[in-house]
């Protein structure tokens, strides 16, 4: 490694700082795991650091934690929280690019500042036009939001060149629906933390840095595939069931410590998560049908031609509905991820009658996420801004309310979010107009309306753990207090690096810089 990467520069006024973003890692887990003395270099990064509790944007839409740490501001001013995006202009949702950021992130503003910064593998990241830094985009993530690439442009290729392809071999879209095989999985992901850290510290030594912010991506597919089926709490985390997700954070561990000790305690060592794992009970497979029950949607859409009618949606939707299960999922599985997708949106928009489409629900895979059709937004909207938008969101809502789990005989939603009241700003028309939680207390296979109806259906997904909406910061090094404890918000922690670095606040920024030296307390 250069020496150039251990100097501290004339320029820098306040500490050098690296985060490590563990991607939906779990706090309960590694907290359980520090105390029993199984993570032992977490056990003393707690001890000897500061831990924050975070609330995050993930308990509204999951994948915005990121966006909203990387830029220091909320969903409603960043406009990133899925790779599939409504859009206005658009009636249905469309794959994001590198322009659906609507702020910068703090590297960015960082290096204009004159500091030397290096990203890699942070997760809903793109490019940015003019950044002087070092950055490696989607090379070792786990959803690819974009395709892989670097600034500079040849510095993916020698990351490439002297470490080899990424170990895991696969990510999410590519995955799909199908299920990876535990035995294979755990020792690719295990083999990934390893080549994670050794590419980090050559890249951490190729130019210098003031500021590094990589991705451990790793504890993503973990908790989706490696979560014990049936487990609900990690309370349990030492029993055996639970032995291949520990594999994996044991990996986590050792890197986290050879890093911590590389940099040493004059530099700021953070380690973030913007969500964690819980079991994958969630409704919104369903959501589509119960928007028909309720009379908000018309998914029975007859398209004419000029030649007359053409039946119920168009070729492509009938030849799709006649398929069996079994041959859908293998053309899924079989087909580029881009091209079914593509497919997939526009057999959709073909089966719905939008002339008679008041909401309709948009791309997810665990909250339940609706669009109003509004005119002016969608091309084919019929609803009217203002006092319609308002009261079909507010029938919208107390109806989902009401929704029942029949499994269990109790509420199947725990939150409809109205966007414009947790969301407001500039991009606020990237995100869905209301955001369904569901309870996950039992399996979804079907919902119950008392004005409606009832829906049924087996869940697509066969993820056993899903996004939890519990975050933390864990700070040790430089400008960190041994044994300060409390609770702040996700959006103050990318104010808090500035402050860090000695730059100050950006004015855009949406959050407060923390002080890390005493007990903190929560910010609203």
């Amino acid at each position: 490694m250069s020496n150039n990467s251990t100097r501290t520069p004339k320029h820098l006024q306040g500490h050098r700082v690296v985060v490590i973003g563990l991607d939906m890692g779990d706090a309960k887990l590694i907290r359980n795991w520090a105390a029993a003395g199984r993570l032992p270099n977490f056990a003393s990064l707690i001890a000897s650091g500061a831990w924050l509790d975070l609330d995050t944007t993930a308990k509204v839409l999951h994948t915005s934690s990121w966006p909203t740490f990387a830029t220091g501001t909320m969903p409603g001013s960043h406009g990133v929280y899925y790779p599939y995006q409504p859009k206005p202009g658009h009636q249905s949702a469309v794959h994001i690019e590198a322009d659906q950021y609507g702020t910068t992130t703090l590297w960015k503003h960082a290096a204009d500042a004159g500091l030397r910064c290096l990203v890699y593998d942070l997760p809903e990241t793109f490019p940015e036009p003019n950044f002087s830094g070092s950055a490696v985009f989607d090379w070792g993530t786990w959803a690819w939001y974009g395709t892989p690439a670097s600034q500079p442009e040849a510095l993916i290729q020698e990351l490439k060149a002297k470490f080899g392809d990424y170990p895991l071999g696969f990510e999410a879209k590519k995955l799909g629906l199908r299920f990876p095989d535990p035995k294979v999985l755990e020792p690719r992901l295990v083999k990934s933390v390893e080549y994670k850290r050794r590419s980090l510290e050559w890249l951490m030594g190729h130019d210098g840095w003031d500021l590094t912010v990589v991705g451990f991506c790793e504890t993503h597919p973990a908790g989706h595939y490696l979560w014990p089926a049936g487990a609900k709490l990690a309370d349990d985390a030492d029993s055996p069931r639970f032995a291949s997700i520990y594999n994996v954070y044991k990996a986590v561990d050792q890197a986290v410590g050879q890093i911590a000790g590389l940099v040493g305690r004059d530099t700021t060592v953070m380690v973030l998560s913007g969500d964690g794992v819980r079991i994958n009970y969630c409704g919104w497979h369903l959501l589509g049908g119960m928007l028909e029950k309720l009379g908000f949607m018309n998914a029975g859409a007859t398209q004419q031609s000029g030649s007359g009618s053409r039946g119920r949606g168009s070729m492509l939707s009938r030849a799709r509905r006649m398929m069996p299960p079994g041959a859908k999922r293998w053309v899924a599985d079989h087909l580029p991820w881009w091209l079914r997708d593509r497919i997939g949106a526009h057999a959709n928009a073909a089966e719905t009658d939008w002339s008679s489409t008041k909401a309709f629900p948009l791309p997810t895979d665990l909250e339940g996420c609706v669009r109003i059709n509004l005119k002016g937004r969608e091309p084919a909207g019929i609803v009217e801004p203002g006092a319609e938008y308002e009261d079909v969101c507010r029938q919208l809502r107390h109806d989902l309310l009401e929704l029942v789990n029949p499994v269990n005989d109790q509420p199947a939603v725990q939150n409809v979010w109205l966007r414009n009241e947790v969301f407001p700003g500039s991009r606020k028309e990237h995100l869905p107009d209301l955001i369904i939680n569901w309870t996950g207390d039992a399996e979804f296979n079907a919902l119950v309306s008392p004005r409606a109806g009832r829906v049924e259906g087996a869940s697509p997904d066969p993820r056993t753990g899903t996004h939890s909406p519990e975050a933390f910061l864990l700070a040790w090094g430089a400008g960190a207090t041994a044994g300060t404890r409390g609770n702040a918000r996700l959006v103050d922690t990318a104010p808090t690096i500035m402050n860090l670095l000695g730059l100050g606040s950006h004015g855009q920024m949406e959050g407060i810089p923390l002080s890390l030296e005493h007990t903190a307390t929560v910010k609203t």
